[in-house]
């Protein structure tokens, strides 16, 4: 069937010819977005948006066609997965900026913590190591410290935490840990 035909069929609204183009035409519209890192779901989408825009522009009366059916619908594709690898690459790189920016951010937490802890003194510093870095609970830091019980090490832990948060609080802000 030629591309004046299918036109004519299109334009008294034969939807026959969207199935006809896109049995066609499937392969050829596919590979462009298969070829350039595309999946087939998102090569299927890509076809059926340019078949769906080529239809609504052919039945509407505005369509001038200065070439193929088939150049035309492969130059859709290509507009359209190109605008798609432009949008996915804008969002990797802002999802990339916005995890470095995080991964900055708990690094900065951590060494303001980390310092104040280095200013408690020792059996605070082991203490609250052992509970928060090296995650071990008070039977082990009891043991590990030769505390009379686990409450004692419950206690303790209490105390030297209190006295972390009131040298943080002395020294820095709010904004420091949440901008």
């Amino acid at each position: 069937m030629k591309d004046s035909e299918i036109l004519e069929r299109i334009s008294r609204g034969d939807e026959r010819m969207l199935d006809h183009l896109y049995k066609k035409y499937y392969k050829m519209m596919t590979k462009i977005v298969l070829s350039n890192s595309g999946t087939e779901d998102e090569a299927k989408d890509v076809y059926q948006e340019a078949l769906l825009a080529f239809w609504q522009k052919a039945t509407s009366g505005k369509l001038v066609l200065t070439s193929k059916i088939s150049t035309y619908l492969y130059s859709i594709c290509l507009n359209q997965w190109r605008k798609e690898l432009d949008r996915k690459s804008r969002l990797s790189s802002e999802t990339v900026d916005g995890e470095d920016y995080q991964s900055h951010d708990a690094k900065e937490r951590l060494k303001i913590v980390t310092d104040c802890i280095d200013q408690l003194g020792d059996v605070c510093k082991k203490v609250l190591t052992y509970y928060y870095f090296d995650g071990l609970g008070m039977p082990d830091i009891a043991e590990k410290m030769n505390f009379a019980n686990t409450d004692t090490a419950k206690t303790k832990k209490y105390k030297c935490k209190k006295k972390l948060d009131s040298l943080i609080k002395s020294k820095y802000t709010t904004e420091d840990f949440f901008d």
